[in-house]
């Protein structure tokens, strides 16, 4: 049987149930949270966390993945203190989050570099996936990279390239974060290509703050998966599109190539609760179950095509991996 690594140890993907492939457990400005201690408590954002996942296997979820790489503040001891009290699944994940410069560590190291060497990013995210995050031994399931309006700068590249290389060394699957007004999608494509990658094992993240059809097919002819994964972030693109552009690509026969999530969080520095409460009130784990399916149902997409989306894509992105 085909498992998968989660935060509190492998699952068999037969039992990863209904998945959210794009959230986040905590995003964290470590610097800021150190020197401003009053910004982060450890027992009340855990009971919170905990609080949400709980109504968010209520409402019929039961794994997610949580897309929280270096850049973004990854904390695996936290992560697995949620974990341990929560009824949902977490799968961690590795890779770097930029839109354009690395920190001066991964600057000053590598080869042609001041201090030269290996690629060092890449012996990091394979030992993630094969011995564990920093000491933990609870060990990455997925790859994470991301490609925004900047565009393929030398630093993005390096990572693009790295992540490429750790997924051909270990199988696991890669998701991305990109900006669709520039396309950015078809440049992780490309390059993910000319490392190898069989692109049927990544998810371009965030196609769905597209409604360019033209666009979103040309992704799904290079042969990856489409990440439907910001409902909620509605000032991206409303509501009403996020539907209509997912119900249209399931009636050309793409359900199967698709998966839905949120991209939110339990909590982030960056978009703290009182200001997603004010500004963007759907960014929520339990807006797809309460809101998006109702919709979808609505707009003509099967109950078999949801199911596909959630549980049986997941299963087969991971399994894949496993093989």
């Amino acid at each position: 049987m085909a498992t998968v690594q989660t935060v509190t140890g492998a699952l068999g993907t037969d039992q990863l149930g209904r998945v959210l492939m794009h959230e986040h457990v905590f995003v964290i400005n470590h610097e800021y949270a150190v020197n401003y201690p009053e910004t982060w408590d450890d027992e009340e954002r855990t009971a919170d966390a905990v609080a949400k996942l709980v109504a968010l296997k209520e409402a019929g979820i039961d794994t997610i993945v949580d897309l929280t790489v270096l850049g973004l503040g990854r904390d695996i001891r936290k992560v697995r203190a949620v974990a341990e009290r929560s009824p949902v699944r977490i799968i961690a994940a590795t890779g770097f989050y930029t839109f354009t410069e690395l920190p001066n560590y991964l600057k000053f190291h590598g080869p042609g570099r001041l201090i030269g060497g290996d690629e060092p990013m890449t012996g990091m995210f394979v030992r993630d996936i094969t011995e564990g995050i920093a000491g933990t031994g609870i060990r990455a399931g997925i790859l994470k990279c991301a490609t925004d309006v900047p565009g393929v700068t030398p630093d993005v590249e390096r990572v693009l390239r790295s992540v490429a290389r750790a997924h051909l060394e270990t199988g696991v699957p890669i998701s991305t974060h990109t900006d669709v007004s520039t396309q950015r999608g078809l440049d992780q494509q490309k390059i993910f290509a000319e490392e190898g990658v069989d692109l049927g094992a990544v998810i371009v993240g965030h196609s769905g703050d597209s409604d360019d059809l033209d666009y979103l097919q040309r992704l799904l002819d290079n042969g990856s998966y489409l990440g439907m994964d910001r409902f909620g972030l509605d000032t991206k693109l409303a509501f009403d599109m996020r539907v209509a552009t997912v119900a249209a690509l399931a009636e050309r026969g793409y359900a199967s190539r698709m998966v839905l999530s949120h991209d939110a969080s339990c909590h982030s520095h960056n978009f703290p609760g009182d200001f997603r409460a004010k500004h963007l009130p759907n960014w929520r784990f339990t807006h797809l179950t309460e809101d998006v399916v109702p919709a979808l149902l609505a707009a003509g997409v099967s109950q078999r095509d949801i199911d596909v989306m959630l549980v049986d894509n997941p299963r087969a992105i991971f399994s894949r991996s496993a093989a």
